[in-house]
């Protein structure tokens, strides 16, 4: 028999007529309904044929019924269709008794006393209001949401041992609407009933209610950006049109933000779990089914048409300008906004990368040191920070300070822009539900009103106090020793190449460099776990308080492992060629680790290892194609990448000035850095749920404390040439008033930092504008709101 090709994809999810009304059809109706079932499934004539006439085996009126889930059969592979056929026959028969109001299968009697566990798929249980449509989507009761074709958003991927009692269940109460207890989403059941996959997706009125809630802004019909008001919904524009209203990783995220926001309304028993998994009066559902094993993951679904264009575009030409607004709307505003850094900086870096490298090239003396620095030499001899070294130093100290300061307020102006045309300029703090991992005893919440989990403040510093912060301490303390070491092993290799004096001596000098790199970003890693299940630990109710204390764990940690070291050279041992040297093994050896680790060892376990199980071919059935998607690994998230960007930051901003080829090199490491990670988020990871955010948050921060940073630990390095106290020597100055001239310089750095942050506004004047008008236009909205509620 002749195989023929399967329909394409975006037609697989196509939702027949019946499924947004009631299953009574006649037999007059009957062949024209199924006609127009077969234009939209667009499948062959010959295959269609086969199955009604096996439905024309078992009867008339089945056949009349069952021809209605033809085009969903066709969602499966071969080997899944006759097992499928046959639920959708018993269901069917079943459904047609009841419609005839005869046989015993359809008796209402006998519906009423099946229990809850064994109801039919189809049937709708206790207090949940949502039905399906076999195995189709579920259905909605608001017409505007009624569509011909579903977007497939999210996949759930459910335990091996979840029964199919439980998967109906929650099928159900993912569809239901949210006064009774539901997500008022749209769920597809996938192959079948005991199948481990739900996918789920969202219909219009559930979008717009969201985009309100998380304070979206969009664009109204003036033409301006204005935040989004569901009552006002008919004024701005395309809100008809989802796909065009809200990008692919907002409508992806407000499934998330749907499902995670499930809560039980009152103590509920789950079909098919036992007595110790019962949901108890205000639990997060979503997360305790995860803690049960009942959900295993919650991932986005890549598009594939999509993801190609974007490939093309982004990394896979020659194109020097990223494509920030696609990247926005496919991977989210907390993506693009790390992106969008990464090239400001990026391109940000030329003027100190042209100045370091005209200072190299006109001083024969920082010439000297590069090459001595690359060799593991030391710097002996009395022409030491003689002739322009000591002018060239100063000028690369002095920019260095400066452009940290108008890079970042730059960058400001940079970020309200984008958030502005990206509708999240307006997103603020808000009342929301408990993060999922919250947990507390029931009680009101004084500020809602809400029943929902209750954590008292003191408990939470007390934990932090007591746990958090010497857990802190004694990794910190880990840092000091992995210091100590250092020192020790470079004394001892010094004084073996000291006797030595061999190629095998020189090469020895820099085994210590590189074992406690390897050593300092291996206890990074391990630090990165413990901050995140002390963080968890502490209870925080908002998500972005946790992030908040997270980061602050990391940040605080990061500085300390990285930069420890490189201060305690510079400013107690005072070793001016051991902190150059060591800066350029961190600039050179850090950069291919991190290439190494980030890039080249995932893409070559996904190239021979992963992609030979992902194989795709065009007929395969779609399903299995999202399957497949679920076999990537998860995305780590961007801390990691900031953590690199801001260690880059500090090395330029703090200790340029004894290495001016320190820009050159970040330079050159972060052309490549776009085009490798974009390549990472697209083909080696699953696609992550992307909040929407308003800019890069606690990471800005952290960049303006460098920042600031700079100017102590710049002045203080020019002190340490001894061509500089040379000079101050034959001026006549002592010690003491070399030092108290050293803070009177850096006190007036300091002042023209302040002065040129004041002179560059943080956003915009038009922005300034726009963002005040946005806070008047919905202030006036909840006035209009206030004043309808009361009349």
């Amino acid at each position: 028999m002749e195989t023929k090709q399967r329909s394409t994809p975006c037609s697989d999810w196509e939702v027949p007529p019946h499924s947004c009304h009631t299953h009574t059809h006649t037999l007059t109706h009957t062949h024209s309904h199924t006609h127009t079932q077969a234009q939209i499934w667009e499948e062959p004539h010959t295959e269609a044929g086969s199955l009604e006439g096996v439905l024309a085996a078992v009867g008339t009126s089945s056949s009349t019924c069952c021809q209605n889930f033809i085009p969903s059969i066709y969602l499966l592979n071969d080997r899944r269709r006759v097992r499928t056929l046959i639920q959708c026959f018993s269901v069917t028969m079943s459904k047609a008794g009841g419609d005839d109001g005869g046989g015993a299968g359809g008796s209402s009697s006998e519906k009423a006393r099946q229990p809850e566990d064994e109801t039919p798929e189809g049937k709708v249980p206790g207090k949940l209001n949502a039905s399906t449509s076999g195995p189709g989507w579920t259905k909605v009761s608001c017409p505007c949401c009624m569509l011909e074709r579903v977007e497939p958003l999210v996949l759930v991927k459910l335990g091996e041992k979840v029964r199919p009692e439980t998967k109906r269940w929650l099928i159900r109460l993912i569809g239901s609407s949210q006064k009774d207890g539901g997500a008022a989403l749209l769920a597809h059941p996938g192959e079948d009933a005991g199948g481990d996959i739900i996918i789920v997706s969202a219909p219009r009125c559930t979008l717009l209610r969201a985009t309100e809630e998380l304070g979206l802004c969009k664009c109204y019909c003036s033409g301006d950006m204005e935040a989004f008001s569901y009552n006002d919904r008919s004024n701005f524009k395309d809100s008809d049109n989802m796909e065009v209203f809200l990008t692919l990783a907002e409508r992806q995220y407000i499934v998330k933000y749907e499902l995670d926001g499930l809560r039980a309304q009152r103590d509920l028993r789950v079909p098919g779990l036992s007595d110790s998994c019962t949901l108890q009066n205000r639990d997060n559902i979503w997360q305790k089914l995860g803690s049960a094993g009942v959900i295993i993951d919650t991932f986005p679904l890549h598009d594939p048409e999509q993801l190609k264009d974007l490939s093309k575009a982004w990394y896979s030409g020659n194109q020097l300008v990223q494509p920030l607004d696609s990247v926005n709307g496919y991977f989210g505003s907390s993506v693009a906004f790390y992106f969008s850094f990464l090239d400001f900086y990026t391109w940000s870096l030329l003027p100190p990368a042209i100045l370091g490298l005209s200072i190299t090239y006109f001083s024969g003396e920082v010439q000297k040191e590069v090459v001595e620095s690359v060799s593991g030499s030391r710097v002996t001899g009395e022409g030491d920070d003689s002739g322009p070294t000591v002018s060239g130093h100063m000028i690369q100290a002095v920019f260095s300070m400066l452009w940290s300061t108008v890079f970042m307020e730059m960058w400001k102006r940079r970020s309200c822009s984008l958030s502005y045309r990206w509708g999240t300029l307006h997103l603020a703090e808000r009342f929301a539900e408990p993060r999922p991992g919250f947990h507390g005893d029931l009680g009101v919440n004084p500020v809602t009103g809400r029943v929902e989990p209750l954590f008292p403040e003191w408990q939470r510093d007390l934990r932090i106090a007591l746990v958090s912060l010497p857990v802190v301490g004694m990794f910190l303390g880990l840092v000091v020793l992995g210091m100590l070491c250092f020192y020790w092993a470079e004394a001892q290799v010094q004084q073996l190449n000291k006797d030595w004096e061999s190629m095998l001596s020189q090469t020895l000098l820099y085994v210590p460099s590189v074992l406690h790199i390897v050593y300092t970003n291996m206890l990074a890693t391990v630090y990165k776990t413990v901050a995140q299940r002390l963080t968890e630990y502490e209870n925080h109710r908002e998500e972005s308080a946790f992030e908040k204390h997270l980061t602050a764990k990391v940040l605080v940690f990061t500085f300390f492992n990285y930069f420890a070291v490189l201060f305690h050279i510079a400013f107690f041992k005072q070793d001016v060629p051991l902190l150059r040297k060591r800066l350029a093994s961190l600039l050179i050896v850090t950069q291919l680790i991190n290439q190494a680790t980030e890039v080249a060892i995932p893409f070559l376990v996904d190239r021979f290892i992963s992609a030979p199980h992902r194989a795709e071919n065009e007929d395969d059935p779609q399903e299995d194609k999202f399957r497949k998607q679920s076999t990537l690994p998860v995305f780590p998230g961007l801390f990691a990448e900031y953590i690199e960007l801001l260690v880059q930051f500090g090395y330029l901003s703090l200790f340029s000035c004894v290495y001016p080829l320190t820009a050159v090199l970040l330079l050159i490491n972060n052309l490549t850095e776009i085009r490798s990670d974009a390549y990472k988020i697209c083909k080696l990871f699953r696609k992550p749920f992307s909040p929407p955010v308003a800019s890069m948050g606690v990471w800005q921060i952290a960049f303006e404390v460098l920042s600031f940073v700079s100017v102590v630990s710049n002045c203080w390095l020019l002190l340490l040439s001894p061509r500089l106290q040379q000079l101050c020597q034959e001026g006549g100055l002592s010690s003491t008033n070399i030092l108290l001239l050293a803070v009177l310089v850096e006190h007036l750095l300091i002042l023209v930092k302040l002065i040129l942050a004041v002179l560059i506004p943080d956003e915009p004047d038009w922005i300034r504008k726009k963002r005040e008008h946005i806070d008047f236009t919905s202030m006036e909205a909840l006035k209009q709101q206030k004043l309808q509620g009361e009349e």
